[in-house]
């Protein structure tokens, strides 16, 4: 009897931590695709360069990569140059972005400026950045300057086209009764056409924090003697195929964090939406 007591006791504690790791799985499934498919494509990788037997310098192996990382990160050299690279990239969204959203304002507050100035700026973006981006070099030089100017640039246009929109998008009738309160110009921006806009202008911002990697790159191509871009051009010369996945994977590692930064930032300061 007292045997039967326990197994069922057990029965039931095990049950209850079944379950209890199947509610967790249930809550946590959408957190957990992403490093499933991450190990599901290093495998396939791994799997691939075994069957077709490729030489490291055509398509390494992720434990020839994990090596090569482990490398260059043990001499210090390759946090050097993400570091280069990053500051590149923060400085470029803070010009591009702050450009953009002063103008951006404008722009949709007055629609009379938008149609002077939107010819211009069109006709900006329709050259390509590595197209322009040696001239900016040669004016620049090859310093960090020109890398802020081109990273600037390239994450200028996507925030500007979401103010616009975000400015426009606030309500006129809310308008009208910020006006009948007396509310200043600074009252208005702060309390009404920030908020209001603010759901739109985060839009921009992912795509220019993503966009703002794709820059700095661009720019270190062109002509540097550090950062993320110098090493990979450094690599190919080369031929170290690993040391380029090494760069290009950290690459996509700080546009990931800048993207997810961006976002983090959009839940807080949207909360009020959620509520």
């Amino acid at each position: 009897m007292y045997d039967a007591q326990n197994a069922n006791l057990n029965l039931v504690s095990t049950q209850r931590h079944t379950g209890g790791w199947l509610r967790w799985f249930r809550r946590n499934r959408g957190r957990l695709a992403a490093p499933l498919v991450l190990l599901l494509l290093i495998f396939l990788w791994a799997a691939l360069v075994s069957w077709q037997e490729y030489p490291s310098f055509i398509l390494p192996s992720p434990a020839l990569v994990w090596q090569k990382f482990m490398a260059v990160g043990r001499d210090g050299s390759l946090w050097l140059h993400m570091g280069v690279t990053l500051l590149e990239i923060l400085l470029g969204l803070a010009v591009g972005l702050s450009t953009a959203f002063g103008l951006g304002y404008l722009l949709g507050k007055y629609r009379s400026l938008e149609r002077i100035a939107a010819p211009y700026i069109v006709a900006s973006q329709s050259i390509p950045i590595v197209a322009i981006a040696p001239l900016i070099v040669i004016w620049m030089g090859s310093g960090l300057a020109s890398k802020v100017a081109v990273t600037g640039l390239i994450t200028f246009f996507p925030t500007l086209i979401a103010t616009i929109v975000g400015i426009r998008t606030v309500d006129a009738d809310l308008h009208d009764l910020m006006r009948s309160v007396r509310a200043s110009r600074w009252q208005l921006f702060w309390k009404l056409e920030l908020p209001a806009a603010l759901p739109v202008i985060f839009g921009g911002l992912k795509l220019s924090a993503t966009l703002a990697v794709v820059g700095a790159v661009v720019g270190e191509f062109m002509g540097a003697s550090a950062g993320l871009g110098y090493l990979i051009n450094l690599a190919r010369g080369i031929l170290d195929t690993p040391l380029m996945f090494v760069a290009i994977l950290l690459l996509v590692i700080l546009a990931q964090v800048l993207y997810l930064s961006v976002a983090a930032l959009e839940r807080r300061l949207l909360r009020w939406q959620r509520q």
